[in-house]
């Protein structure tokens, strides 16, 4: 996702004015101030949510500009060191559950999903994504479907570690390096990363059997389609 993307703070249309993807149809079955979108920049540390994401924290939209301190000052503090592990720069999407505090003191419990935003340079610059409130007194039957989507996420990750580490063994680089040998392909393909990254875990092992394996691996990966 590319900051040249405008980032639109809303309740009402899909999670934030852009059109709804899977995971969002899976939580809009909700009432809107239950599900917001946020994006943070690493930069200039900078925040802007929603009127969603206010709402969850307690405040009034437009009453308080979010910051660092302000966020994980909310957050319960048996859970503050988990989400400043997920404030450092990465090159991953992530997602978490975790408990916060409105500003009447309600214990509240959310998951947030983020995804990394890049530069027209591929730098990434800020991470994006929504918070949803799952708390158990009127979430529970949202509670299956986004476990569902969540495990989706877990499971794309989980096959771009793999083809990162295939990369890394087959060329010698270390894991940033594989990192952007995907994002290369996937930025020349105009395909999802996770799409090229699936194409080398099902195709790499066949090749490194065969002989000349490294010669064929490079051209697999020159040749690779937007199939």
């Amino acid at each position: 996702m590319r900051l040249s993307e405008e980032f639109i703070p809303s309740a009402e249309t899909g999670t934030d004015g852009v059109v709804p993807g899977p995971l969002d149809k899976a939580l809009l079955g909700g009432s809107p101030q239950r599900v917001g979108r946020f994006e943070y920049r690493y930069d200039t540390d900078r925040w802007t949510w929603s009127d969603a994401v206010a709402h969850i924290h307690g405040y009034e939209p437009g009453t308080v500009q979010p910051t660092t301190e302000l966020v994980l000052g909310h957050k319960h503090p048996d859970d503050v060191a988990k989400v400043k592990a997920l404030l450092k720069r990465s090159s991953a999407p992530f997602s978490s559950r975790h408990r916060i505090y409105t500003t009447t003191g309600e214990l509240r419990t959310v998951v947030v999903v983020g995804e990394v935003v890049t530069n027209d340079d591929g730098d990434v610059e800020a991470t994006r994504g929504f918070y949803v409130d799952i708390t158990k007194a009127f979430q529970d039957h949202l509670q299956e479907e986004i476990s569902d989507q969540l495990q989706v996420i877990v499971a794309d990750r989980a096959v771009i570690e793999q083809a990162k580490g295939m990369l890394m063994v087959t060329y010698g680089i270390d894991a940033d390096a594989a990192f952007g040998v995907l994002r290369w392909r996937s930025q020349e393909l105009n395909v999802k990363l996770h799409d090229v990254a699936k194409q080398i875990v099902d195709r790499f092992p066949e090749l490194a059997s065969e002989d000349d394996a490294r010669t064929r691996q490079d051209h697999f990966l020159i040749r690779l389609d937007a199939q």
